[in-house]
């Protein structure tokens, strides 16, 4: 029935000029909550489109749409496959859950005449995202990751706290190195082979496979979006960007931004340069293990020590990119399974974890161990939501962490690497400890005597956070959905590799 809408053919192409077009249009309607609403409603009607990309893609079509009817690789061609159909669900998703939330913490964070532009910067940042997810053309992908970071400078910059300038100029300068390393690998690809089209680039790279200019392409490449993504040692940028931006954006590019920078390197390692190349050739695998493993480990461990529980939330990210980067290193199906459902999982648990936090810096302004002190009864609902995604971030069973774990779990034994295993179990032992520090501030420890009594968060921003909560329990337990589009996605992906 959908197909005899005239819009049905066009979807991947609303998919991006939707929340595009939207940007301006919202920054024209002057007033915050209309602002808020008009957001809102693109939200929604870009989640709309994704779910329906993804439905048509289910059975392993796969989905072109040339811009203009100009035919690659003259023109730009938007792709959609299961890996990116999945990608945008996880962008569009998160989207349609933050912006509804956003409003009573606007409110209270953002000052009145900037609230307008805030809005039009985040649906910006959401049409960037999206592009670069979508987007079969390479120099697209820059030009959409540009549109992207500078709309998060932007939003990081609006943050209450001083320190907000200085962690967005930190993202910048470091962002900014990442995209020209980004945009010379590009161009070192196009020099090569005198295209930007990305099956285009494929299928001349295999003729030019002992290239040194492909083997610079590559480490440009790797180098740039290991910045974007946060990749251990290249994540300095990102603790300070979660902890002193404002609490939405902290929930937002948390769930999404470097979820759409790993697909951006998986299409570029696997699609592109091919398993072949990366994985046997350049042995890619051996740079990424004892990243991986180190993020993991390290990261936690400095997350025990964090006083401001966003910043706590930031070094778990780091940790959990790890856990990402070790399924993409197992090579293998299964490793590759994991780091997908990971990317789909962690979205969830780290959306609903920074929501939480962000309804606590509303009703007590900061969010750090000493101020959750006794939370956990006057705050019940929010603080039980804390609890619910903390037990995902540790791999709790009947949580979506669980499953990812597992699969990575049974990844490293399928390679027979054990001592990857304990690495994986003791990183899950120290997420044990630094959620517990937070349950034991909000539930054993009684409010300051000087302290004012705390209300409830609004039901605005409680009934997203329990979304996010649910889908983490729903996830756990339903498990074929997703488990079955990343293990398609991953086959097909890495093709004839194990």
């Amino acid at each position: 029935m959908m197909e005899t809408f005239a819009f049905y053919p066009h979807l991947p192409v609303l998919q991006v000029v939707v929340p595009m077009l939207a940007a301006p249009l919202c920054y024209l309607l002057i007033k915050p909550r209309l602002a808020w609403v008009f957001a809102t409603l693109v939200s929604w009607l870009t989640f709309a489109i994704a779910v329906l990309l993804l439905l048509q893609v289910s059975d392993g079509t796969l989905l072109q749409y040339n811009i203009g009817n100009w035919e690659p690789p003259w023109g730009i061609a938007y792709n959609v496959d299961r890996l990116n159909a999945f990608v945008l669900l996880i962008v569009s998703g998160i989207a349609a859950v933050v912006f509804p939330y956003a409003w009573h913490s606007v409110q209270k964070e953002i000052p009145a005449k900037q609230q307008t532009l805030f809005f039009t910067a985040l649906l910006l940042c959401l049409a960037g995202l999206l592009g670069m997810t979508i987007t079969g053309d390479a120099f697209n992908v820059f030009v959409l990751l540009e549109i992207s970071s500078l709309s998060t400078y932007t939003l990081i910059s609006l943050g209450k706290d001083r320190r907000a300038l200085a962690a967005a100029f930190q993202y910048l300068i470091m962002g900014t190195i990442g995209g020209t390393f980004i945009l010379i690998g590009i161009g070192l690809l196009y020099m090569l082979t005198g295209t930007l089209n990305m099956a285009d680039l494929a299928a001349r790279l295999a003729e030019v496979q002992s290239s040194r200019t492909m083997q610079a392409g590559l480490a440009f490449i790797v180098v740039g979006i290991g910045l974007k993504m946060a990749m251990f040692p290249l994540h300095l940028w990102l603790p300070n960007a979660y902890a002193y931006a404002p609490s939405v954006v902290s929930a937002f590019i948390a769930a999404t931004a470097t979820k759409v920078a790993v697909y951006v390197l998986l299409r570029f390692l696997l699609t592109i340069f091919g398993v072949a190349f990366v994985f046997e050739a350049m042995q890619v695998q051996y740079l990424f293990l004892p990243l991986a493993v180190t993020a993991m480990l390290f990261a936690s461990v400095v997350a025990i020590f964090q006083q401001d529980v966003k910043r706590m939330l930031a070094y778990s990210s780091v940790a959990q990119l790890g856990y990402i980067l070790l399924g993409i290193a197992l090579v293998n199906v299964t490793g590759l399974t994991a780091t997908l459902l990971h990317l789909f999982n962690h979205a969830l648990m780290k959306g609903a974890l920074f929501m939480a936090l962000g309804a606590i810096c509303l009703r007590v302004g900061v969010a750090t161990l000493d101020s959750m002190a006794g939370l956990g009864k006057q705050m019940p609902w929010t603080m039980a939501a804390f609890v619910a995604g903390g037990l995902s971030l540790i791999g709790v069973p009947l949580t979506v962490g669980f499953i990812s774990k597992w699969y990575l779990i049974l990844a490293t034994l399928e390679r027979g690497w054990w001592p990857l295993t304990v690495a994986i179990l003791v990183a899950s032992l120290l997420a044990v400890i630094y959620i517990w520090r937070v349950v034991e501030a909000a539930y054993f420890k009684e409010r300051p005597a000087d302290a004012k009594p705390v209300k409830e968060a609004p039901l605005g921003m409680l009934i997203p956070t329990w979304l996010l909560v649910i889908a983490n329990v729903y996830f756990g337990v339903q498990t074929d959905v997703t488990v079955g589009i990343a293990q398609a996605a991953a086959t097909s992906l890495l093709g004839g590799a194990p």
